[in-house]
């Protein structure tokens, strides 16, 4: 059953599995671009995982270290000036989030239009599909993770895939094909076969990387710099002392304060989009509480922080490919962070002959996934108003980055809305000398400019008819412009006018009909 988090777990322990191959190189890449140390993108996946996945009310939801914040952590950790003086700001954000749940702004995820949330989903498979493509060729210049259309090596997504077919690695390239192919031939055979389902495709394309890397000729022997690169410690104390804690010294710097609201404001953002994104792919459509979602990732900042972790938000690349690996309940996403702390400390040196190649192979079936061309079909058949903030989304996250490319879509779609409302808030009929005005939804302010125009269209000697009767609302500048009307346009013109349940009005109009 769905609440109970022990009755599937047939289900979410490989599903966790899957999250823990697709989140590694994901940490270590987010960290490496953030310019913190590597281990610091582990811990906020094991937070990620156990902190923030047990307090989460969302049942599929996985949350880590995000793409979209690396550029805020870079910058802000050279600004503070030391890494843990920066850690004091994540837990900070943290304590801002959990401020934010407790006065309900997470309500601010139902107010995201469809057509914007599919159009990321759709644009983040896509991204994942052109940024792993350089990395299944054993080109790994980018760092995991990356969603900037402009890369820091000067290169940008497609320039980077055209290079990459010019100095591709031929060892690579062969454990990322056949990878791709074991997922591709391992999910036909297991829908076939239910016996073989518990046995994860990803984790089966990985083992065979590592296997193919060991037995090659020196020739095609894939080199370091190509395979998973976690820290090492070579004891316990080592271990440690990849732990960092926060300065709580320079609680007193304005510019840690102001890095906290900037991580606590951009960090919710990203948490609400994939709540949202997660629960629309959700096979059974659960909808999760958004302020006790903010509440969680508050009380994963302040842990991660306390650690020497990134800042963690929830996110749809390890969401996504959970619900792909067929996860039923919270427990995928703790045990995929368990793994991560289990794999840190014990086997570190195993994960690090995983090639790169062969992950991205993994996150290539994901990409794949949430951008399927039928999905593209289903969005232009539901007409232009849903499809042109959809693609608008698409191309503007694939040409900027995801947060940019998010806003742009929220303003198209928003705009969408309200020339939706324009054109279908208001009906105009006319007979000869008969016109009927019908208020065919809820009026609101931004109507006003369509109801002018429409009286406008009111000649000398009409009869007038005003419906109200299908608006449970109408906004009191709507009543004001009907109200000017009625008593000063009307009779200067000879015009008979008469409403339908348009109550606000009933005195004004009355006084009108007792003048005639």
């Amino acid at each position: 059953m769905k609440n109970n988090i022990f009755g599937s777990l047939n289900k979410d322990l490989p599903a966790g599995l899957v999250v823990f191959l697709v989140a590694l190189p994901l940490c270590l890449g987010i960290a490496l671009a953030s310019g913190a140390p590597l281990f610091a993108g582990v811990i906020a996946g094991i937070v990620g995982g156990i902190v923030a996945g047990s307090l989460s009310g969302s049942s599929l939801g996985v949350s880590g270290p995000a793409a979209g914040l690396t550029v805020i952590v870079l910058n802000a950790i050279k600004d503070i000036g030391t890494y843990e003086s920066f850690l004091l700001a994540v837990v900070l954000a943290g304590c801002f989030q959990i401020i934010l749940s407790f006065i309900g702004a997470g309500k601010i995820a139902y107010y995201f239009p469809s057509s914007v949330i599919k159009g990321m989903l759709s644009a983040i498979g896509i991204l994942i599909i052109l940024k792993q493509i350089p990395h299944a060729l054993g080109v790994d210049k980018d760092f995991e993770g990356d969603d900037s259309f402009f890369q820091r090596d000067g290169e940008n997504t497609f320039s980077e895939i055209i290079q990459a077919f010019d100095i591709f690695n031929e060892g690579a390239l062969i454990v990322g094909i056949a990878s791709l192919l074991t997922i591709i031939f391992w999910e036909k055979i297991s829908a076939k076969v239910k016996a073989l389902s518990f046995i994860p495709p990803a984790l089966l394309a990985v083992v065979l990387g590592v296997v193919v890397n060991q037995f090659y000729p020196e020739n095609l022997k894939i080199q370091t710099e190509h395979l998973v690169n976690l820290p090492v410690a070579d004891s316990l104390t080592g271990f440690i002392d990849f732990f960092r804690f926060p300065n709580f010294g320079a609680i007193s710097n304005l510019l840690i304060w102001k890095t906290a609201v900037v991580l606590a404001i951009i960090a919710s953002l990203e948490t609400l989009l994939c709540v949202e994104a997660t629960d629309r792919l959700d096979p059974e459509k659960s909808i999760t509480p958004t302020n006790r979602e903010l509440m969680a990732q508050g009380a994963g900042n302040i842990v991660s922080g306390l650690l020497g972790g990134l800042p963690v938000t929830q996110v749809i690349v390890r969401s996504s490919a959970n619900i792909q690996a067929g996860g039923k309940t919270k427990l995928a996403a703790i045990f995929h962070g368990l793994l991560l702390l289990g794999c840190a400390v014990f086997i570190p040196t195993l994960l690090n002959k995983i090639p790169l190649a062969a992950l991205a192979a993994v996150l290539l079936t994901v990409g794949y996934k949430l951008a399927k061309p039928s999905i593209f079909k289903a969005m232009y058949k539901e007409g232009q108003d849903q499809f042109v903030p959809f693609i608008v989304t698409v191309l503007a996250i694939v040409f900027t980055d995801l947060l940019t490319g998010i806003l742009i879509g929220l303003m198209i779609g928003i705009g969408y809305v309200l020339a939706t409302n324009f054109r279908s808030a208001l009906k105009f009929e006319r007979e000869g000398k008969s016109v009927k005005i019908t208020f065919n939804k809820d009026i609101f302010f931004f109507n006003r400019a369509e109801l002018v125009h429409v009286l406008n269209l009111i000649e000398a000697g009409d009869t007038v008819l005003i419906d109200g009767h299908k608006a449970k609302f109408i906004d009191h500048d709507i009543f004001l412009t009907l109200q000017d009307f009625i008593e000063e346009e009307a009779p200067r013109k000879e015009i008979s006018v008469e409403t339908i349940e348009i109550s606000r009005s009933k005195i004004n109009f009355k006084k009108q009909k007792e003048k005639h």
